[in-house]
């Protein structure tokens, strides 16, 4: 995999646009907000952009990931581009395949392709999937892309494809290709990751002491398949800086907290890892050991927590919750990278 196009090898930085808004919100003028936000990002010094993947979201609005992505690569032209995730199994391979590598091609190779396998009923049914048809869709779409992205002639029959000779139509910028984040929560899909990517793309939900966990299973399977630990570990997490702990609990609570609503109502907790699925409580119990949201000393100790005891270095900050107010999310984007991250990157060493 090609080295990670970053301003900062020791750790990055990068922000989530989750986009999520009720249902009756003016869409235009929240579109307008998150170009604001992936502008600021870029002059702050960010090193990346996210942006997820779900259809039929009512009652949630969300923008569409491809799309989206492509108008953000020129708001934020230095920024790298995380599709994460794309739900690899409700897709067709040589469509994917294409998509991204025009994609890489117009970001000047800032594209990251992160997959999982999805969780939801209703894109499922939608794309006209069996869930457990899901695991196979997958392993079959990701090896025929990586035979794709090499740019030769491409051969094979999977279960819902055939490719008779079939190639992408524009060359990649990133050599050998993007580097592949497999999303992954429970073990069985930890192992996975370790076998078909070349990371795993820690997710935002599972408390610490189940990703430590779920680490030593990760570092297990390397090391049976002869693999080396990735040079880029990334991880999504929910985070927010204030001025003081009272501030940002104050601030983001409410909004971090009806996200997690949200996500029970899709059934994020039935993807979850067994004996870390509750999504229900309060905020508080749910916070604990599952989100960084703090004043900048506390927010900087615990984002170097991750880094020591997990080996992650590059955090993807979900900040903007459920109906947040641009102003307090431009706010804590400002605190993190003049606050925050000198005093992250000045306690990991070179």
């Amino acid at each position: 995999m090609s080295e990670p196009a970053s301003r900062s090898q020791t750790m990055q930085f990068g922000v989530m646009q989750r986009g999520v808004f009720p249902w009756d919100e003016d869409m235009r003028a929240r579109f307008e907000e998150l170009m604001e936000q992936a502008r600021l990002l870029e002059q702050l010094g960010y090193d990346s952009i996210t942006k997820g993947s779900h259809f039929s979201t009512y009652p949630h609005r969300e923008m569409m990931q491809v799309p989206y992505l492509s108008r953000v690569m020129a708001e934020a032209p230095s920024l790298r581009l995380n599709a994460g995730i794309v739900l690899l199994s409700l897709h067709n391979p040589l469509e994917v395949a294409d998509y991204f590598a025009t994609m890489d091609l117009m970001s000047g190779g800032k594209m990251i392709f992160g997959c999982a396998l999805g969780y939801r009923d209703v894109e499922y049914r939608g794309f006209g999937v069996k869930k457990g048809e899901g695991v196979q869709r997958f392993e079959e779409n990701l090896e025929a892309i990586k035979k794709l992205w090499t740019g030769e002639a491409v051969h094979m029959t999977g279960s819902h494809f055939e490719l008779a000779g079939a190639r992408i139509s524009v060359p990649l910028v990133q050599s050998p290709r993007p580097p592949i984040w497999m999303g992954a929560n429970v073990d069985n899909a930890v192992k996975r990751a370790a076998r078909l990517a070349d990371c795993w793309y820690l997710n935002p939900h599972q408390k610490f002491e189940t990703l430590r966990r779920q680490m030593d299973i990760y570092r297990a399977e390397l090391d049976r398949l002869g693999k080396p630990f990735p040079k880029e570990l990334p991880i999504r997490r929910e985070v927010f800086c204030g001025r003081t702990h009272e501030e940002a609990v104050n601030v983001a609570a409410p909004f971090i907290k009806a996200m997690y609503d949200l996500y029970k109502e899709w059934g994020q907790d039935r993807a979850m890892a067994k004996g870390d699925q509750d999504i229900s409580m309060d905020y508080d119990e749910l916070a604990r050991d599952r989100f960084i949201v703090g004043d900048p000393d506390e927010v900087a100790e615990e984002m170097l927590r991750y880094h020591q005891e997990l080996g992650v270095n590059h955090i993807i900050m979900s900040v903007q919750g459920v109906g947040m107010p641009q102003s307090q999310t431009l706010e804590t984007f400002h605190l993190m990278a003049e606050e925050v991250f000198p005093k992250v990157r000045s306690a990991i060493p070179a």
